[in-house]
């Protein structure tokens, strides 16, 4: 019998991940530091994904909680482990010791990917431009031909087993999931900014930056990566000599060559030819973010060979993703946006350029250890009030004090936030959900505290 892989980490990835390996021969060990979890719940989860031809292989797969023995530690000499399990918890300091070498699902699943991967990462913007991407290459390809999966919420290793050599796959990649790729190698890549976040996890700036440069660790000249040319760190990065070819996006300035924003105009410029794609009121999309990610959605996809009028065509029919400065509803002539996505201040700056008049700020959450100095700097004569709930309240209104900014509300839930927001903001003012905080600890992720504000402004009256 092969030697067993060892799965860290018992969500939605690891049950995926080992699912794929057993569809594939291959053994596994299931493992959770979560003493509490059942083992049983675990393996029902996995025989509802692989099927009842596989219960006997399930019912034979070992599931191990809290504290990982050493006699597993000897067994195995790979790990695939969860992108929310550090690794510098005491189980993978004692893996990596005993030389096993960890890796992560996506690393998994492109070791039997046969088509071609585009690969997007960032600090901000990933989801809309996956998407974007994602809805092109299905538009060029055909459902069948084109896979969407990743950060965004679907696991690589879900998908991977439908590839064929004609196909594309598009990945969202977090710097928890760059983190522990080993041959990985998209075709086409993207790093669309690098700004402050996870750093409770990454600890630097230059090692969550060299993290998410990972992604094109093993690419040659033959490959392509799409850069943000007014991210310092990028432009730096592109501009060092690296193997893939450079590309180009701007929304502040023309560049001689690439694609850039100009007077409400996307554009693009090759050879000395200056072409105009399309204009900003023409997209369903708001705030210079999104044109970005749009610019950068055009670049990944004219180097994968799709036509410009197909991913133009695309691009105007596109809505913003949910949780993305989402407008959710206008009551009482006030226009409310969700923007739960915003879980680091970088990400809440962009949603605040964005608004076109005073503004009523929600904020707040767990604490990634972030600075929210330029954030409030942001708030200019925009943000009338600033309404904050979760374990940063504090941090964030000291902040803001500092800065001269005093309308300031704690409230201790989201229905007490939508309510005090809406008791607040006049007619032809706006409300928006941008915390810059992550979600954990009121809520189970980002989707549902947006889900729950939608839910909330939709039953006002």
């Amino acid at each position: 019998m092969n030697q067993p892989i060892l799965v860290a980490g018992l969500g939605l990835s690891g049950i995926q991940a080992a699912a794929l390996m057993i569809k594939t021969g291959q053994s596994v060990i299931l493992y959770d530091g979560n003493d509490k979890k059942d083992p049983e719940e675990i393996l029902r989860q996995l025989l509802g994904l692989l099927g009842e031809e596989n219960r006997e292989k399930v019912e034979k797969t070992e599931v191990i909680l809290g504290e990982l023995p050493d006699s597993v530690v000897s067994a195995v000499t790979e790990c695939v482990i969860s992108p929310g399990i550090s690794l510098e918890v005491p189980f993978a300091v004692k893996l990596k010791e005993a030389g096993v070498k960890i890796i992560s699902e996506i690393e998994l699943a492109w070791r039997m990917e046969k088509g071609t991967v585009i690969g997007i990462t960032g600090t901000n913007g990933k989801t809309t431009t996956t998407t974007l991407v994602g809805d092109i290459m299905r538009a060029y390809l055909g459902k069948e031909r084109a896979f969407t999966t990743g950060n965004i919420g679907l696991p690589y290793a879900e998908e991977v087993l439908k590839t064929a050599p004609d196909s594309v796959t598009t990945i969202e990649l977090s710097s928890f999931q760059l983190e522990s790729i080993d041959t990985f190698r998209p075709h086409v890549s993207a790093i669309l900014n690098i700004t402050p976040d996870h750093l409770n996890r990454h600890h630097t700036m230059e090692c969550y930056a060299s993290v998410k440069e990972r992604i094109i660790e093993n690419a040659d000249s033959s490959d392509v990566i799409v850069l943000n040319y007014e991210d310092e760190r990028l432009r730096a990065f592109g501009e060092s000599g690296i193997l893939p070819k450079v590309v180009w996006f701007s929304g502040l300035r023309e560049l001689p060559e690439g694609y850039f924003l100009s007077d409400g105009v996307l554009y693009r410029q090759t050879g000395g030819k200056k072409e105009k794609l399309l204009r900003t009121d023409e997209v369903n999309l708001v705030g210079r973010c999104n044109y970005e990610n749009i610019l950068a959605a055009i670049a990944i996809t004219e180097a994968m060979g799709v036509p410009g009028e197909l991913i133009l065509g695309t691009v105007r029919n596109f809505r913003a993703v949910p949780h993305r400065i989402e407008f959710t509803r206008e009551f009482k002539g006030v226009r409310y946006y969700n923007d739960s996505k915003g879980t680091n201040p970088d990400a809440a700056i962009q949603a605040i350029r964005a608004m076109d008049c005073p503004t009523v700020l929600i904020g707040g959450g767990y604490d990634k250890g972030s600075e929210y100095d330029e954030w409030i700097e942001e708030f200019g004569d925009k943000i009338k009030l600033l309404i904050l709930l979760g374990q940063t309240r504090e941090k964030i209104a000291e902040c803001a004090k500092k800065h001269g900014f005093n309308n300031i509300i704690f409230v201790e839930s989201m229905e007490e936030a939508v309510r005090t927001a809406y008791e607040n903001a006049a007619p032809g003012e706006a409300v928006l959900l941008s915390p810059a905080c992550a979600s954990w600890g009121m809520f189970d992720n980002y989707e549902q505290r947006g889900d729950i504000f939608k839910q909330l402004v939709n039953s006002l009256e």
